[in-house]
Parts: C-alpha cells; structure tokens; sequence
C-alpha cells in the first residue's frame, strides 16, 4: 500500500493541514531541536516536516516511494527529492545522520524491512524519529487525511516494531489533539486543543513521534534482498 499523494499535497496546501504541520513540527523541535551540520533524509512524505531544517543540516535528502513518484521542491529550497523502494534506499552504509519517517511505516509493504533499510543507513550514532498516527486517536480514522491512511500504531507496537528491528527508543512526543476537522473555531483553538489532550488525555494523541537509536549489540540486519536501486532526482 502507498500514500495517496495527491490527498497528501491538498492536504498540505491547505489551512487545515498547515495547522496539523505546525503542531506536530512544534513537537519535533522538542526532539530533535538543532540538526547544524548533520546529514538528513525524510522517508514517506517528509517535505513539510523538512522545510525548518534545510538550512541547518549539511544534507537533506526527501525519500518518497517509488510507485508515487517524488515531488519537486520550490525553486531555492536546498533539498534534494528522489523516490526508491521502501527496502532499497539509495544511500551508502552508515552515511547518514538523521532519518525522519513520516507518512511511511503505515502505509510501507514490509515495515521491518523499511526500518532495516533504516537502521543500515544511520551512522552508529545515528537517530530515528518515526512520526507515526496512535491507534487510539481521531485522525488515524479520518480518510481525508495522510495520518487516515494505512495501519495505525499504539506506542507498545511501535516500541516492539523498534527492537525487532535493533533500535532503541529514547523518548517520545504526542501531537494532533485538535479534531480532525477543517472548521475555523476548531482550528483557531489548536494550541488550546494540544495543551489540554497533553496534560487530560496524552492516549489519544492524533500522532506519535518516537525517536530511537540504533541497537549495537544487536545482529546486523539479515534478510534484505540485494537489488538494483532506481532513483529520480530533482534538484532545485
């Protein structure tokens, strides 16, 4: 299963999305507050979860899959979009800093071996965040949306996914307890929405950012097919 690009880039494009992209961007910086001089790859449908760290990191490449193709930046963007398949990522062994997934491990075909790919990529002190929608919250039943698509997660099974694929969690932030509605009167009270499901009700987060380490002491990933990696750049 892929990503609906187009719902996702109306999505986006739209004042309920760029309020959805504002919280949860809000709760990146939580985690991941600086990225200077680090290399970056998104994976799934990153670009509005890219955009505050273009001029921060060395690097910064979009992953999108290849069945969707990738979507071209804005003229002066400083990142790079190519597409690939989720279980062959067109990047060296332990040649990247930072990996973002969103709008990825839901809707991916295999999400261990998406992860694999993940985890061969990462420098040995590399991270992961894995923008994922809760099980257990509004949006990921909403349709019209990219966090309504796919298969949902719990923290538990996202936590279990992580080891299986040797990473470590090391913390965890929670987005989108603002309805899933485009109504303006919702909309202008997100930030009141967000501070009252954080401290009354954090299990019914719309989403949840996980962010790991690689496990070191774990095997090296097994099982991965060697093939030939196709990749479709865009450069602005």
């Amino acid at each position: 299963m892929s990503l609906d690009r187009t719902l996702a880039g109306l999505f986006y494009d739209s004042n309920h999305g760029m309020v959805a992209s504002r919280l949860v961007s809000e709760r990146l910086a939580r985690l991941w507050p600086s990225l200077s001089g680090l290399s970056l790859i998104g994976i799934g449908y990153p670009g509005p979860y890219l955009r505050p760290y273009l001029m921060q990191t060395s690097h910064c490449v979009a992953v999108m899959p290849a069945q969707i193709g990738a979507d071209p930046w804005p003229a002066g963007q400083r990142c790079l979009c190519c597409t690939a398949e989720e279980d062959s990522l067109p990047f060296a062994d332990l040649s990247v800093d930072r990996v973002l997934l969103v709008h990825g491990l839901e809707v991916a075909d295999n999400a261990r071996r998406l992860l694999r790919e993940a985890w061969r990529v990462l420098k040995d002190d590399g991270r992961l965040i894995v923008v994922a929608p809760n099980r257990r919250g509004w949006w990921a039943y909403v349709e019209n949306t990219p966090f309504g698509q796919g298969q949902p997660y719990s923290p538990g099974q996202i936590n279990r996914l992580l080891a299986a694929s040797m990473f470590q969690v090391e913390q965890r932030e929670t987005a989108l307890f603002v309805p899933p509605s485009s109504l303006r009167p919702i909309l202008r009270g997100a930030a009141l929405w967000e501070r009252a499901g954080r401290k009354l009700a954090p299990q019914f987060a719309g989403v949840t950012l996980t962010e790991a380490s690689k496990d070191l002491y774990g095997a090296v990933p097994t099982g991965a097919k060697a093939r030939r990696r196709l990749v479709l750049t865009e450069a602005s």
